[in-house]
C-alpha cells in the first residue's frame, strides 16, 4: 500500500485542501526558535476537516531565530500540541550541515522524550549518504527522503519515482519519498512538492502516534515512585520512566509534579534559572547538569561570571551576610538581591554566593 501526497509553507498560503487531490498533507509549522507560518492552523484544520492524513515540520536552524536543538525542539512542541496524536512530526534538516546528526538527534530525542512520538528526519538523498546516520536509524526515526530525477514541471503524481538506487546510508528503509518539487495537481495553479508515502492510513496513524479506535482495559495504577521532585526529574531526564503515557503510568499521582518541574526549566529564562540554582533548587554537580539539560552551559557560565565581571564567594562555617559583605565594601541587602535570598539570616557553608 502507499498513499499520494503534498508538503506545503507560506509559499502555498490558502491552498485550498478541499479540491487539490492528495492522500497525505504536511504543513511547515515552525522554524528555530521563532517563526510560526502564519498559515499553518487554516492549512492543517483544513486538511483534517477533508479527511486527508497530516503531518507537522520543523524547519532546523531558520535563519534569524536558529537556536539549541533542544530550544529548537520545545519550540516545534509548543506550537504543534493541537496536532499531537493526528499528524505525523518532522524534523526538516537542510541548513549547517555542518553541525551534524548529533544536532538533529538530540532534537528528535527531545520530541520524543517530551511527545512520546518518534518524528520523521526529512533531508536529501545525499545527505543521507554524507553523513553517517547510524545512531538516528537504531533509534527508530523514520527517514523522508528527496531525491529529483530533474526540475522539469510534472503533471500528476507517479507510482514509481525516479530514484539513482543507491540507497539511504544508514537506513535500511524509506517511509516518505519527495520526487518533486514542481509538481503540478487540479486545484492549484503554482508548483508543489510530489511525495509517496509508502504506508497505509493505519500506518500513518501509527507513526502519529495515535491511539489505536478499539476499547482497553485500564491500566493498574503503578504506586507513585519515592524520591524528591528533583530526583525524579533527573530519572526522567535519563530516560528511566519512558515518554508520553508510560511516564504517566510509571509516575502515577506524582506525574504533574515532576512534569510541570521540566516544563519549567524548559520554557524558564537563563536569568530564572541562575536565581534558581543559587537557591539550591537544582542540586549540584551531575545532578545539576542532567536537570538543566542544554541549559546547563549558559546557566553555569553566568554563575560562574564568565563575560560580565561578577565576583562570588563560597560561604564557611561561621559566615554571616553582613559579615561577607564587609569584605567586599558591599551591604547585606545587595548580596540577597543578587541571590535571590528571602531571609539573609539563613546561608550555608558551601553555599556559593554573587557579591558583586
Amino acid at each position: 500500500m502507499s498513499m499520494n501526497g503534498i508538503d506545503i509553507s507560506s509559499w502555498q498560503k490558502g491552498i485550498n485542501l478541499n479540491v487539490v487531490p492528495c492522500d497525505f498533507v504536511i504543513v511547515k509549522a515552525t522554524g528555530g526558535t521563532g517563526y510560526v507560518n502564519p498559515d499553518y492552523t487554516r492549512a492543517m484544520n483544513q486538511a483534517i476537516n477533508a479527511g486527508k492524513k497530516v503531518g507537522v515540520y520543523h524547519y532546523a536552524r531558520e535563519k534569524g531565530c536558529k537556536g539549541s536543538a533542544i530550544a529548537e525542539a520545545d519550540f516545534f512542541v509548543k506550537n504543534v500540541q493541537n496536532y499531537i496524536g493526528k499528524a505525523i512530526l518532522v524534523l526538516d534538516w537542510e541548513e549547517e550541515l555542518s553541525l551534524g546528526v548529533a544536532w538533529a538527534k538530540e532534537f528528535l530525542d527531545r520530541v520524543y522524550q517530551k511527545t512520546g512520538v518518534k518524528a520523521f528526519l526529512y533531508t536529501s538523498a545525499s545527505v543521507t549518504r554524507e553523513y553517517d546516520w547510524t545512531s538516528v536509524a537504531r533509534a527508530g526515526y523514520p527517514l523522508w527522503m528527496a531525491q529529483y530525477p530533474n526540475a522539469k514541471p510534472q503533471n500528476g503524481y507517479r507510482d514509481k519515482p525516479w530514484t539513482d538506487g543507491k540507497g539511504y546510508g544508514a537506513f535500511k528503509s524509506l517511509a516518505i519519498h519527495q520526487y518533486s518539487g514542481t509538481g503540478r495537481l487540479p486545484g492549484y495553479n503554482g508548483n508543489l512538492d510530489m511525495n509517496k508515502a509508502y504506508m497505509d492510513a493505519a500506518a500513518w496513524d501509527k507513526y502519529a502516534g495515535a491511539a489505536e479506535q478499539k476499547p482497553t482495559p485500564a491500566p493498574t495504577p503503578s504506586p507513585a515512585p519515592s524520591g524528591t521532585t528533583l530526583d525524579l526529574a533527573v530519572a526522567v531526564m535519563q530516560g528511566k520512566y519512558g515518554a508520553g503515557q508510560d511516564r504517566k503510568n510509571a509516575l502515577g499521582t506524582r506525574y504533574q509534579e515532576v512534569q510541570g518541574f521540566i516544563n519549567h526549566i524548559a520554557s524558564a529564562s537563563t536569568d530564572t534559572l541562575v536565581k534558581e540554582v543559587m537557591q539550591g533548587k537544582y542540586g549540584n554537580g551531575k545532578t545539576r547538569e542532567i536537570v538543566l539539560g542544554g541549559k546547563y552551559k549558559a546557566v553555569q557560565d553566568k554563575i560562574n561570571g564568565k563575560g560580565n565581571g561578577a565576583v562570588y564567594y563560597t560561604v564557611r562555617s561561621g559566615d554571616t551576610l553582613s559579615g561577607i559583605a564587609v569584605k567586599y565594601g558591599t551591604t547585606y541587602q545587595k548580596i540577597a538581591q543578587l541571590n535571590g535570598i528571602a531571609d539573609p539570616n539563613k546561608i550555608y557553608a558551601g553555599q556559593k554566593l554573587r557579591v558583586k
